[in-house]
């Protein structure tokens, strides 16, 4: 999987990897995405990117069985949603 973010501060898409492969940083503007724990932030959009492919692949052959029982998205999906709009709050503006 790979997951696509915006910086909070220059507004630029970036993906995952490409933060990472930056140490941490945005690849646009150069900044810190966490200059706390950047080793730590690297390693858990690692393991998401990770996660996420599994359970990509998961799903997939769930549904390539053709079961005769059907998902609740929002089993799946709902804490990981309430995360993603949670990174979404307390916007850093420049200047």
């Amino acid at each position: 999987m790979k997951i696509k973010g915006t910086c909070k501060r220059c507004g630029r898409e970036c993906l995952c990897e490409q933060a990472i492969a930056n140490g941490g940083r945005c690849p646009w503007d150069g900044e810190p995405c966490n200059a706390d724990y950047a080793v730590v932030l690297i390693e858990a959009m690692r393991d998401a990117e990770k996660a996420g492919t599994r359970l990509e692949q998961a799903i997939e052959d769930i549904a390539a069985m053709r079961p005769a029982f059907t998902v609740d998205a929002s089993s799946v999906l709902g804490k990981t949603q309430a995360a993603i709009a949670a990174l979404g709050k307390n916007l850093i503006t420049q200047g």
